[in-house]
């Protein structure tokens, strides 16, 4: 197993596209590191399956927390920012509360994370930072104002990262999947029947999966296969990219 002796930490990983990102490193060796919320029970199941990963419950909104978490960490040699969150509504009504944890959350948390873990990256010669953007990393649909803007953010966050550490030995790239069946996902189904006047249906056909031209969702494992390709060796010159994985969503 090719990341045997490697830490991963993945925020966001007691659901979703983060469990399924920590499940395929962990097949290919990598100890893991958890982030998340959810119920103590399932997360210590999670823990065992995953070769006794750690756990940190750790608000990613609070710059003290993170700085916690990584220094309790001590050093990770992939770190995968995936947590997130979602709010949709128009731009005149959007709740300013939930645009700053939403940039919070998705963007500053990643700033801080990658800061944290550059220098133990850096003084080993390898490393591997792999941002989980979004197809709003790429183009923007209505009622998303926070979100969208946080993901170009982590996509310019990503290419300005990749340039700086070019010559450590650290690659830093991202994910751009479009429209994967996760909690997120789903429960941001509520919001935009709302804002649009839909049903549940008309959301997941009209909205939804109008978007992907394979008229599927993504699933969870397709980003965490993606994300133990970046991992490797053979990929050290892939530095900067930003990964489509969107059914031709942005194809278009």
């Amino acid at each position: 197993m090719f990341l045997d002796g490697k830490k991963a930490l993945i925020t966001g990983s007691t659901s979703g596209i983060g469990l399924a990102v920590a499940r395929a490193l962990h097949a290919e060796g990598a100890a893991i590191v958890l982030n998340g919320f959810g119920d103590a029970e399932e997360i210590a199941k999670l823990q065992e399956e995953l070769g006794g990963a750690a756990f940190f419950d750790s608000d990613l909104t609070d710059v003290a927390a993170i700085e916690s978490m990584m220094g309790e960490v001590e050093g990770v040699d992939i770190l995968v920012n995936n947590a997130g969150m979602q709010h949709v509504a128009p731009v005149d009504e959007f709740p300013v509360d939930k645009w700053d944890k939403i940039i919070a959350l998705n963007l500053s948390a990643a700033f801080h994370t990658i800061r944290l873990a550059v220098p133990h990256m850096k003084k080993q010669g390898w490393g591997r930072i792999i941002n989980t953007a979004s197809a709003h990393s790429l183009v923007a649909s209505p009622y998303k104002a926070a979100y969208v803007a946080a993901k170009h953010g982590i996509a310019g966050l990503t290419k300005t990262v990749a340039l700086e550490v070019a010559e450590t030995g650290v690659t830093v790239n991202c994910i751009s999947p479009g429209y994967v069946w996760t909690p997120l996902v789903e429960n941001q189904i509520p919001d935009t029947m709302k804002a649009r006047g839909m049903s549940r249906d008309e959301v997941i056909d009209q909205v939804l999966l109008a978007k992907q031209p394979t008229k599927k969702f993504v699933q969870p494992e397709d980003i965490g296969e993606m994300a133990v390709f970046l991992c490797r060796d053979s990929m050290a010159n892939m530095n900067g990219a930003n990964w489509s994985v969107d059914g031709g969503w942005t194809a278009e």
